[in-house]
């Protein structure tokens, strides 16, 4: 491992790294439902008031062409952990519940048990949403008795402690778990319609007496701050998974953050994040270990239709900043997300990179800075950003494969965009059911530099193209990785192709 390590650091001198202790703290912050047009440092337009968001790009490393692996919640978080894309896993499309069995099993490589084979303490903080095990001896709320230990959560995918809930924040059940503990049985249940509150609404469930839905979001940053505050006395370098429930619903804004952007919840709640995020940067600061900190800061997809598209618009904001589609789609704005990194010790301030990249890169990029050999299972999806930190143009990432909710593919080459389905795969017009009503094309082929909004299919004049990216698709899934290395195994077979579609006749 060492001479990989030493001739790694020889290719990278940008990146040197000393002994051991002087390997980075990581904390790496996820949004929920964030737009990439939602903070100004990937929206020049962007009319929410984001100047700690705004700091942290000054300061470090800004990518404006990053995606998730798809455009909705609980995927994205796999891709995130496991450098894999989510669709290679049992789950075909869609999201996990708040009380769906995990995900992720325990022999499966991820980023958590690549910190903590190189020395890290790891801790998760925040919305999990990759499912664990709850009891269900009990006679109460879907079986669940809440008195006993959870199994099988964040501890097995390589966490030494996590702290948080199983689902998004309008799934019950409204119960804070520290590692496999409940903090407390809920006695009551509670829940907000939509005709009650458009923008703080969340499904009726169990809620523990600890649990306070509009307190949650500081909440998990207090906690955050105070395990940085734990760990700076520690000699032992730490990662720190903060998945945030926001500005995904229920919209919960406070004072004195509530009207404070002038537009609308979401935009107040976005704000909140923003200032939250000023408070865990200052604290990094106040404890000494802001210099050697690796912190990034994303989204998992495009801002959600909650947010109230056409009451943004009247304010002249875009969350998807001119891009098409949102959350839970195929076109840009489901996948298109924010990403910032700053690192004062090894990235150089002020950075853009124009790098195609994917937040499954997140493995190999630690991997690479912790001085770990590839291995063929674990990271299958996965390239090194550390050239993009150095400044270089590229990375050595080729081709991107995005994915929907409804569990369409889409294929990026370059420029070269090929959507997989008739419409957006998800919930803006048409949604695929009626674009096949209207016949339209089953595949849709845009060129991204020339047409940013996803207008104009050139399908019918470039169909060589299309040609040339089913068949990547097509090795990439059957190879069960797109990063170098030996062919493995996906979780189930894989099918991509429209109805009619047929991937004999691309071979002629």
């Amino acid at each position: 491992m060492k001479s990989f390590f030493y001739s790694f650091l020889f290719l990278l001198p940008c990146l040197l790294l000393g002994e051991k202790e002087s390997l980075p703290n990581v904390i790496f912050v996820l949004a929920d439902d964030l737009g990439i047009g939602d903070i100004s440092p990937t929206n020049p337009d962007c009319k929410i008031n984001t100047p700690h968001l705004q700091k942290m790009a000054d300061e470090g490393i800004t990518f404006h062409d990053a995606h998730t692996s798809s455009s909705v919640c609980t995927p994205t978080r796999y891709g995130v952990l496991t450098g894999r894309y989510n669709w290679r896993s049992r789950l075909a499309r869609g999201v996990l519940s708040g009380v769906s069995t995990h995900l992720i099993p325990a022999e499966r490589a991820t980023v958590g048990h690549l910190l903590t084979k190189a020395g890290y303490h790891t801790q998760m903080i925040g919305k999990w949403h990759l499912g664990w095990d709850w009891d269900l001896s009990g006679n109460g709320w879907k079986n669940i008795n809440f008195e006993t230990a959870v199994k099988n959560g964040p501890d097995i995918n390589g966490f030494s402690n996590y702290y948080g809930h199983c689902g998004s924040l309008d799934m019950p059940p409204y119960v804070w778990v520290d590692t496999g503990k409940p903090t407390a049985v809920p006695l009551r249940e509670e829940g907000v319609s939509k005709l009650q509150d458009p923008y703080g609404w969340y499904r009726k469930g169990p809620i523990a007496p600890d649990f306070k839905i509009d307190e949650v979001l500081p909440h998990l940053f207090d906690k955050s701050i105070a395990y940085v505050q734990e760990r700076a006395k520690k000699k032992k370098p730490f990662f720190l998974y903060l998945p945030l429930p926001a500005p995904h619903t229920p919209i919960v804004p406070i004072p004195p953050f509530k009207g404070g952007s002038k537009i609308n919840p979401y935009a107040d709640f976005v704000m909140q994040i923003d200032h939250h995020m000023g408070d865990l940067l200052r604290a990094l600061e106040d404890n000494g270990v802001a210099e050697n900190t690796l912190v990034f800061f994303t989204s998992d997809n495009g801002c959600s239709p909650e947010g109230k598209f056409a009451e943004l618009e009247k304010h002249g904001h875009d969350p998807s900043a001119g891009f098409r589609g949102h959350k839970a789609d195929i076109y840009e704005g489901g996948h298109r997300v924010p990403l910032l990194a700053r690192w004062p010790a090894k990235i150089k301030k002020g950075q853009n990179s124009s790098a195609i990249v994917c937040l499954t890169d997140l493995y190999t990029t630690l991997q690479e800075i912790t001085g770990q050999p590839k291995n063929d299972n674990g990271g299958e999806d996965s390239f090194s950003l550390l050239p993009a930190f150095c400044g270089k143009k590229k990375t050595s990432r080729k081709s991107l494969v995005s994915h929907s909710i409804d569990g369409s593919f889409a294929i990026r080459k370059g420029d070269w965009k090929l959507c997989l389905s008739a419409g957006s795969g998800g919930w803006s017009s048409p949604k695929e059911i009626n674009a096949k009503k209207q016949g339209l094309p089953p595949m849709q082929l845009f060129n991204l530099k020339k047409d940013r909004g996803e207008k104009s299919n050139l399908l019918g004049k470039m169909e060589g193209k299309a040609k040339e990216l089913i068949l990547l698709l097509d090795k990439e899934v059957k190879n069960g990785r797109s990063s170098p290395g030996k062919p493995v195994s996906n979780d189930r077979i894989v099918t991509f192709l429209p109805a009619g579609v047929k991937l004999l006749n691309l071979n002629n």
